[in-house]
């Protein structure tokens, strides 16, 4: 069975809406940015090491995976606190912004495989009420960027170009894919 190396509610219910058993073990790792990584970069070491460090300990393929998202330059992480979130949901309103979605794949404390996926997201333009009034949902405060698309954060987004599900945290065919490659799932569906 696939181990997901990540607390994340949002994969693991996309893999479960492709039907792809799994359990979920989550990476206690240091995610801080180092010194002079891009986003892309930061983005598929922090996949790689979560995958790598929990298929040190548990048997069998481990799934890591990552998403940030950067506005003119900007790495916007999980927000710290509301006052953060409302920041960071302003600084999007109105613009153009990328969603860098990694994966990585492991066993037995070897990376197999890893990936990088992009996403660009508009969002439509937002009076601060808008933004006060999403923050206040608590949607966004365990996510990057401090929105979640899937959720009432699809009223903030005008228009996606590329894989929603990268946007969401995993891209689901390009994981399906890299899946079967390595063996860790049979032919799908």
């Amino acid at each position: 069975m696939l181990v997901l190396a990540s607390s994340s509610p949002r994969r693991r219910a996309l893999l479960e809406q492709v039907g792809i058993p799994h359990v979920v073990h989550p990476a206690e790792i240091d995610e801080s940015r180092l010194e002079g990584a891009t986003p892309r970069e930061h983005a598929e070491r922090l996949a790689r090491e979560k995958a790598r460090v929990v298929s040190e300990r548990m048997e069998g393929f481990v799934l890591g995976a990552d998403t940030v998202v950067v506005v003119e330059g900007e790495l916007l992480e999980k927000p710290a606190d509301d006052r953060d979130a409302e920041r960071m949901i302003g600084r999007l309103a109105g613009r153009v912004h990328e969603v860098f979605t990694a994966v990585a794949l492991a066993k037995s404390g070897e990376i197999l495989e890893s990936q990088v996926h992009v996403a660009k997201v508009r969002f439509r333009p937002l009076d601060p009420d808008t933004v006060r009034r999403y923050v206040a949902t608590g949607e966004g405060r365990d996510k990057a960027g401090a929105y979640g698309v899937q959720g009432v954060g699809a009223g903030l987004v005008e228009s996606i170009e590329g894989d929603y599900g990268t946007v969401v945290g995993l891209p689901l065919a390009p994981v399906i894919l890299l899946l079967e490659r390595h063996g860790a799932i049979g032919a799908w569906p």
